[in-house]
Parts: C-alpha cells; structure tokens; sequence
C-alpha cells in the first residue's frame, strides 16, 4: 500500500524524508518528496493549504493512503509533551464531521486556529479530544471523497497546559509560520524565554516521536 505523508510545514517532514527524492511540482507552494514505498508532502497550516498538498500528491501518481502527520497540542492531563500519538477519530470543530482512521486510539480535534489553553479545556470537555491540531480532518475529508484509507500521527508539541495564545499572529495568509518574527517578539520579552525554550525542546522530540512511528507504519506496508 503506497501512503502520501501529509503534513503542513518542511520541518514536520526533515527527518522523515531524509534521503528521499526531491520532486519538483507544477505549484511552487507545494513541497514534495517520495521514498521507494511512500510520497510526502506540505504546503503550509490549515485547510487550504494542506488541500493542495494532497492534490499534488493526486496528481503524481497513485497512492491507497492518505496519512496526516506533523505537530499537534495536547487535550486532557493524560497526554504529554514530546510523545507520538495515533488516533482513533478526527473531528472538525466546525462541522461536526467525523472521520475514522484504520487504526489508534483517542479523537483529534480539527480547528481554524491555533489552540490555546482555554480551547485545549472547551475540546477536552466538549468532545472528549485528546488533540488538536488544524489539518487533519481536511486529510480525513479528501481520503474519503477519493476511496482512500486514513490515517493520523502526530508529535504532541505542548501539553494541554502550555499556552500558545498569541501564537496566531506569526501565522501568514499563506499558512507559513513567521520564525524570523517570533524569534525578536520573544528576544525582547526575557519572561517568555523559558516556556519557549521548552517549546522548541518538545516540539523536538515530538517530530521524532513521530518520524520513528511514521518510519515504522510506511515499512509495515
């Protein structure tokens, strides 16, 4: 079974698909490589975004799996930053769809925007979520419109503690993430430099949580 790794941005991917052939697509928002055995894509966060990912991949060749992979946040006590998680269910927040995976446990949560601790509490309560992230039920809708199984991994970045409220406005129309302009925001705020230190160490060892469970799967194939 030939799986398309999708996710939204080239960091989610680095590990993952080094050494793998680069391929140049006919979008140039498009990021792509491909393996022996699978295909892995991105081009940037939300739905849109990841809609073109998944159509280039359509595009190259035949795939029977569509996998959405890459960094998500946290829901409930019991999920902890840094480790890797499978999921069972994705639902999107705003429309109640729910999408079933091949295989996991425990739901994630699709939204618009980047969670924060009070809407990591609303989708814990309210939907039982275990994670959250912003691409996932987009994979799930266009794996079901085109006949394929579905799949999420994904590297939990921050517990359902952290706070990541203001995150959004490093965020770009085109679903980049402005590093450059969260470096200085934060360079200049010494109160922020030690959640973020511990940001970037559990975005860390999420990507590779989840690259060695992500490895693992494409070689089970």
């Amino acid at each position: 079974m030939r799986t398309a790794v999708i996710a939204a941005l080239p960091r989610e991917l680095a590990a993952l698909t080094r050494g793998w052939k680069r391929i140049d697509t006919a979008d140039g928002g498009v990021w792509m490589a491909e393996s022996s055995s699978a295909i892995a894509a991105c081009a940037g966060m939300g739905c849109d975004r990841v809609s073109r990912a998944v159509a280039a991949v359509l595009q190259h060749g035949r795939v029977e799996r569509l996998l959405s992979v890459g960094l998500a946040g946290g829901c409930g006590a019991q999920v902890r930053a840094g480790e890797s998680l499978r999921f069972g269910t994705v639902v999107d927040v705003r429309s109640g769809e729910r999408f079933v995976c091949e295989e996991g446990e425990g739901l994630l949560a699709t939204t618009p925007r980047i969670a924060g601790v009070d809407e990591k509490r609303r989708l814990y309560k309210s939907y039982g979520a275990t994670g959250v992230d912003m691409e996932a039920a987009c994979v799930g809708r266009l794996a079901k419109a085109h006949g394929l199984a579905f799949g999420a991994v994904k590297g939990i970045s921050d517990d359902a503690g952290f706070s990541l409220d203001g995150f959004d406005r490093f965020a770009t129309a085109d679903g980049r993430f402005r590093e450059v302009a969260f470096a200085l925001h934060t360079a200049i705020r010494p109160w922020q430099w030690r959640s973020t230190v511990q940001l970037g160490r559990n975005s860390s060892a999420a990507l590779r949580a989840m690259t060695a469970t992500v490895l693992a799967d494409i070689r089970m194939q």
